[in-house]
């Protein structure tokens, strides 16, 4: 008997699911194996491997030779800057867990909504390309989805789908959000100002700005409110799911207390673990290494790597604070999105 090549690559995970072609209502699915899944920064053209031409199936018939092949799903949701791709490192675990790093299939359906997309159709899409993501990679294995913020848009439409699923959103301090940005130079500040258009064309932004007033703010300003925005969205996501689904972290916590934290992060999503293992994970490349550049980088890189960028321009960071907290003040949103997987 010939095997069906449908059933082939729909239920098996080393074929991911890539894009989403709306107009064919397809799946581009790409051969990426778990040595590569490590290598890549993020689930992007650009760092994954070249050569192998994707296989285009229709998404109907993929969903439904995977759907029983789905297993335990899971996401870690991000304000940018905050150290998720360093979870979702430490996360891919054999025999335990595989953390997925942004897969752009998200952002396909983030742009497909943009462009007009029927709300029904399109949450039948998402439910698809959410059990095509959750194939587990090994027996008893959970995965662990990163989308990138572009997809924060979907994130409560991705919980409400899958019941079983929890979430840990993390996100930086004000102040280290924007240190992260100034460090970058040009590029930072422009993809703060992409991330604040992004919110504001997902309906996100809740504080109340004339599109002239928008235009004269600095790139710190609109900064921060994209940081405001996702916090605001992190704590309705908190309130609305509830303590045992949905809890919180700060990069500068999981930074000072990485066993803790861990361990408390393992809880969360259900995956069994003993203090060797924490330990394994806190003194692995995850926490050791930059996650984007692979080059040793911990504790006390990133402390003065931030002390530089400070010593510049802590000026304007610290207008742009104390402004920020006027401005949620006004707009009645906390800081804080609470549900800290910290707090007792």
């Amino acid at each position: 008997m010939i095997d069906d090549p449908v059933a082939t690559i729909s239920r098996d995970p080393l074929w991911l699911a890539h894009r989403y072609d709306p107009g064919h209502d397809a799946i581009h699915f790409r051969p990426v194996s778990r040595a590569d899944h490590r290598r890549a920064t993020f689930l992007t053209d650009q760092h994954l491997p070249t050569g192998a031409e994707p296989v285009v199936l229709r998404r109907e018939e993929a969903v439904q030779a995977a759907g029983e092949h789905s297993g335990p799903l899971h996401f870690v949701f991000h304000s940018a800057f905050c150290c998720s791709t360093l979870v979702a490192r430490a996360l891919d675990r054999e025999g335990w867990a595989m953390g997925l790093k942004e897969p752009v299939i998200l952002n396909d359906l983030v742009g497909w909504r943009r462009r007009g997309a029927n709300p029904g159709e399109l949450r039948t899409v998402l439910s698809g390309v959410l059990t095509l993501l959750a194939r587990p990679f090994g027996p008893g294995e959970a995965v662990i989805v990163k989308p990138s913020n572009v997809a924060n848009g979907l994130a409560m439409e991705m919980m409400a789908q899958r019941p079983d699923a929890r979430a840990l959103l993390i996100y930086a301090p004000l102040r280290d959000f924007l240190i992260s940005i100034v460090k970058k130079g040009l590029d930072g500040r422009l993809f703060a100002r992409d991330i604040f258009l992004n919110l504001l064309k997902d309906g996100l932004v809740r504080a109340d700005f004339t599109q002239d007033q928008l235009f004269g703010q600095t790139d710190l300003q609109i900064a921060a409110l994209g940081w405001l925005a996702q916090q605001d969205l992190f704590r309705a996501m908190a309130l609305r799911f509830g303590a045992p689904r949905v809890r919180t972290i700060s990069s500068e916590v999981l930074l000072a207390e990485p066993r803790q934290a861990m361990g408390s992060i393992a809880r969360l999503f259900g995956l069994a673990h003993s203090d060797e293992t924490i330990d394994a994970l806190v003194s692995g490349p995850a926490f050791n290494t930059h996650s984007k550049t692979g080059q040793t980088f911990g504790s006390s890189e990133r402390s003065a790597e931030y002390a530089s960028t400070v010593a510049h321009h802590a000026d304007e960071i610290d207008k742009v604070c104390v402004w920020l907290e006027s401005v949620a003040r006004g707009a009645g949103i906390e800081l804080d999105p609470g549900a800290g997987i910290l707090a007792s």
